[in-house]
C-alpha cells in the first residue's frame, strides 16, 4: 500500500508540474505575440540612427523626425509583412532583391519629358526594337504619367491614360521587352518643383532642380509618386529611381543645419534620402530590384555607401555618353562599387540626345564610337569577381532637362539606335552588323555623312523630311536673300521705305513665290506625318525651333514684294514727312 501511495503522489506531482509549465508557456507566447504585433504595426520606417539628432531648442522638433516618423503607406499594392523578425527592438528589414544571375539586358530608354510618342507609334516601334536585339524598355515617365489626386497637377495635357499604359505593357510583353519604369526622386524634379504648390520643397529656393530631402512633405511626395507608378506596374521586376545630378544639395537652410550638426557629412545627407526611398520601394513590393544613376556615387567613398546599406537595395547605372570616354575611369568606378558591396552594375550609353542641347540630326558616328568604348568595358567585366554586369541602357534623351529645348526626334535616331544595338550584338560594327541594319530597317549607312539611304522603318517619312529641312530650308532662304537683285533692290532699307524698281523685283518675284509654295506644300505633308506619331505640343515646339523663323522670313518677303510692285516705283517714304 505504501508503495502504491508513493507512486500516486509522484504521478500527481508530475501532472501538476506539467500543468504549470503549460500555463507559463501560454502566457509567454501571448506576450511574444503582442510584442511581434507592436513591431509589425508600429516599426519605424526611417530608423533614427540613419540621421543623427540635431541640437534643437526644447520646444523645437527635428524636421527630419517630423517628416519621416512612421509614414503611413496606403498604396493599392500593400507591402507584405515579414513572417519572422530578429528582435522586437529592430525595424522590419525589407527583403533583399533576388540577384540570381540572368543574361545581361539591352534596354532602350524612352525619355518622355518631350516629344513623347503616341501609343500607336510604339506599336510599330516595339517589334522593331525586339528584332534589333533589344530586350527591354526603360520608360522615363516624367509628366506623361497619369498622376491622380494631389499629384494630378504634375501631368501633361497629353499624358498617357491608364488605358494607354496597359496597352504599352501589353505591347512590351508581347515583344518580350522587359519594362522598367523610371521616376526621379531627388534631382531632376523640375517637372514637379516648377509648380508653385511645391516651391517649398526646393533645395534651392530660386531653382526647381532638386528636392529638399529634409523639408516636411518631401518624402510624402516621393512616396506618393512611386506608389502611383508602382500600382500601374505591379509586375515590374526592376524600377529606376534616378537620383542623378542633385544640384544644389546642401544649400537649403534645412540642409545647412543638418550638415552643421553632422560634421558636414554630405555623403550621408544624400545617402539617407536615397536609402530611405530604396527601403520604401522594397516594402512596397517585395523583391523589387532598384537602379540609380551613378554620378552622385562617384563622389562618395566606398565606406560611406556600405554604411548606408544601399548596396543591398539597388544597383548603380554607370553612364557616359561621349565618343572618347575613358575606359580606365569607368573601370575605377566599377572597382569602387564592387568594394562598396554592390552585387551588380548597369551601364548607360546613348543613341541620341547627348551630342548637343538643341541637336536636330543624330550623329551616328558619335554614338557608334560611344558604344565601341562600352563594348570594351563589357568585355573587361570577368575581372570583377563579386559584382555582376546586369545590362546596358541605350539612352535616348529628348531634353537635357525639363526646361530645355527638344533634341533629335525618335524617328530621326532610329538608324543610330539600330547601329548601336547591332554593335553590342556583334561586338563591333563589322560587315555582318552593317548587313543586319540594312536588312532590318532598310538603311544604307553612310557614316561619313551621318545619314541613311533607302530607309523603310516606321517613321522613316519623318526621318527623310527632317533631313530635307536640315539640309535645305535655311540654305534655300539664304540663297535667295543673297541673290544679286535682292541684295541690290530689296534690302531691308528698300522694304522699310517701300522704295524699289518693279522691273528689278520682277527678276526674282516668281522664284520667291515658287519657293514659298513648295515649302508650304512640303510642311503640310510634314505636319500630317508628325501628327501620326506625336502630340500637338511636340509639333508646335519643333516647328517653332526649327522651321518658323525661315518660313516667316519667306512669307514677309512675298508680302513686301507684292506691296512694293503695286506702288509702281513711287518716291520712297520720307520719315520726316510722316511725323
Amino acid at each position: 500500500m505504501n508503495s502504491q501511495k508513493l507512486m500516486r503522489l509522484i504521478i500527481c506531482g508530475l501532472v501538476i508540474v506539467a500543468m504549470m509549465k503549460f500555463f507559463l508557456s501560454l502566457r509567454t507566447s501571448q506576450g511574444a505575440s503582442e510584442k511581434t504585433h507592436q513591431v509589425l504595426q508600429g516599426g519605424k520606417f526611417w530608423a533614427s540612427q540613419h540621421i543623427p539628432p540635431l541640437n534643437l531648442d526644447k520646444n523645437q522638433e527635428d524636421p527630419v523626425k517630423i517628416e519621416h516618423a512612421d509614414p503611413e503607406v496606403k498604396p493599392e499594392v500593400q507591402p507584405e509583412k515579414k513572417d519572422t523578425i530578429q528582435s522586437n527592438k529592430e525595424e522590419l528589414k525589407p527583403e533583399i532583391p533576388n540577384n540570381t544571375p540572368t543574361d545581361p539586358l539591352k534596354i532602350v530608354h524612352l525619355d518622355l519629358k518631350g516629344a513623347a510618342p503616341k501609343v500607336k507609334y510604339l506599336k510599330e516601334i516595339f517589334p522593331l526594337l525586339s528584332s534589333l536585339g533589344a530586350n527591354g524598355i526603360l520608360l522615363e515617365y516624367e509628366d506623361m504619367f497619369p498622376y491622380e489626386g494631389e499629384l494630378a497637377i504634375l501631368k501633361s495635357s497629353f499624358a498617357y491614360s491608364p488605358e494607354d499604359i496597359e496597352e504599352i505593357k501589353s505591347l512590351a510583353k508581347q515583344h518580350k521587352l522587359e519594362l522598367i519604369p523610371l521616376v526621379q526622386v531627388f534631382g531632376h524634379l523640375e517637372f514637379v518643383l516648377k509648380h508653385e504648390k511645391y516651391f517649398r520643397l526646393r533645395e534651392v529656393e530660386a531653382f526647381p532642380n532638386s528636392l529638399n530631402p529634409l523639408a516636411p512633405g518631401s518624402i510624402d511626395l516621393v512616396q506618393d509618386m512611386l506608389t502611383q507608378v508602382m500600382n500601374k506596374h505591379p509586375e515590374a521586376e526592376w524600377f529606376h529611381i534616378g537620383a542623378d545630378e542633385v544640384r544644389g544639395l546642401g544649400e537649403s537652410e534645412d540642409s545647412k543645419r543638418w550638415l552643421e550638426a553632422n560634421n558636414g557629412d554630405m555623403a550621408k545627407l544624400f545617402l539617407n534620402h536615397v536609402t530611405a526611398v530604396g527601403r520604401f520601394m522594397t516594402k512596397l513590393k517585395r523583391g523589387i530590384k532598384l537602379i540609380l544613376w551613378d554620378d552622385m556615387f562617384r563622389m562618395l567613398s566606398s565606406d560611406s555607401i556600405k554604411a548606408s546599406g544601399l548596396q543591398d537595395l539597388a544597383s548603380p547605372m554607370i553612364w557616359t555618353y561621349t565618343p572618347d570616354m575613358d575606359v580606365k575611369v569607368i573601370g575605377s568606378y566599377i572597382a569602387k562599387f564592387e568594394e562598396a558591396g554592390f552585387h551588380s552594375v548597369w551601364f548607360a550609353s546613348a543613341f541620341k540626345g547627348a551630342s548637343g542641347i538643341d541637336q536636330m540630326w543624330t550623329p551616328i558616328d558619335h554614338h557608334l564610337k560611344n558604344h565601341l568604348q562600352w563594348q570594351q568595358v563589357i568585355t573587361s567585366m570577368p575581372q570583377y569577381k563579386s559584382v555582376r554586369y546586369q545590362g546596358i541602357a541605350l539612352t535616348g534623351w529628348q531634353r537635357y532637362e525639363h526646361h530645355t529645348v527638344l533634341c533629335e526626334l525618335l524617328p530621326v535616331a532610329i538608324p543610330s539606335l539600330a547601329v548601336c544595338l547591332q554593335t553590342l550584338k556583334y561586338g563591333s560594327f563589322d560587315a555582318k552588323a552593317q548587313s543586319e541594319v540594312q536588312r532590318i530597317i532598310g538603311c544604307e549607312i553612310e557614316l561619313s555623312k551621318n545619314e541613311c539611304k533607302v530607309v523603310s522603318f516606321p517613321g522613316s517619312d519623318v526621318y527623310e523630311m527632317v533631313k530635307k529641312i536640315k539640309n535645305n530650308l535655311e540654305s534655300s532662304v539664304k540663297k535667295i536673300m543673297e541673290s544679286y537683285h535682292v541684295r541690290g533692290s530689296f534690302s531691308s532699307y528698300n522694304r522699310k521705305r517701300n522704295f524699289a524698281n518693279p522691273r528689278n523685283l520682277g527678276f526674282f518675284r516668281d522664284e520667291l513665290k515658287k519657293l514659298m509654295n513648295e515649302w508650304d506644300s512640303f510642311l503640310l505633308t510634314f505636319r500630317e506625318s508628325m501628327e501620326a506619331i506625336f502630340y500637338p505640343d511636340t509639333l508646335e515646339e519643333w516647328l517653332e525651333e526649327n522651321v518658323n523663323e525661315h518660313i516667316e522670313r519667306l512669307s514677309e518677303m512675298v508680302v513686301d514684294i507684292e506691296r512694293i510692285i503695286a506702288l509702281n516705283g513711287q518716291p520712297k517714304v520720307d520719315p520726316l514727312k510722316t511725323r
